[in-house]
This record gives structure tokens, C-alpha cells and sequence, in this order.
């Protein structure tokens, strides 16, 4: 949505005001509206890349552990029992 004039001008005299009258508290606004901006920034380029985000990656790594931790405990009851029945 773009800004009109009138509104540009309104912000710009207000961000002058705060600027003049509180100059620390201008600071803060304007640092966080940098790690907003690279926030932002960064999910875009994980967009566009189509990577995967870390929680996944993790997620599907616990599910295989998991599944490889069950099935090696399948076998292993598996083959106890087999040795139980066979002699």
C-alpha cells in the first residue's frame, strides 16, 4: 500500500519530533526496525531458496532415529525369542 503525500509528510514531521525530543528512545525504534527489516529479509531468502527450515530438519532427523532405534529393537527381540525357541 503506498503512502500519499500528505501522510509521508505527516510521518516525516512526527519522526522529526520524536527525534528531537527523545533521541535514545529514536534510536531503539530505529534498531528494531533494522532486525525487523533483516528478519524479513532472511525468511525471504529461505522462500525463495526453498530450503527448509532448521525445525524441520531437525524433526525429520528425530523421526528416522526413532524408527532405526524401533526397528533395532524389533530385531533384537525378534532373534532372543527365536533363540529361546529353538533350544
Amino acid at each position: 500500500m503506498a503512502w500519499s503525500q500528505d501522510d509521508e509528510r505527516i510521518l516525516a514531521m512526527i519522526e522529526r519530533h520524536l527525534t528531537d525530543e527523545d533521541p535514545e528512545f529514536a534510536a531503539r525504534l530505529e534498531s528494531f526496525s533494522e532486525r525487523v527489516a533483516r528478519g524479513r529479509r532472511r525468511r525471504r531468502w529461505w522462500a525463495v531458496r526453498g530450503g527448509p527450515r532448521r525445525s524441520t530438519v531437525i524433526i525429520a532427523v528425530s523421526w528416522l532415529l526413532i524408527a532405526v532405534l524401533l526397528a533395532a529393537l524389533l530385531i533384537t527381540a525378534f532373534h532372543v525369542e527365536a533363540a529361546a525357541l529353538s533350544g
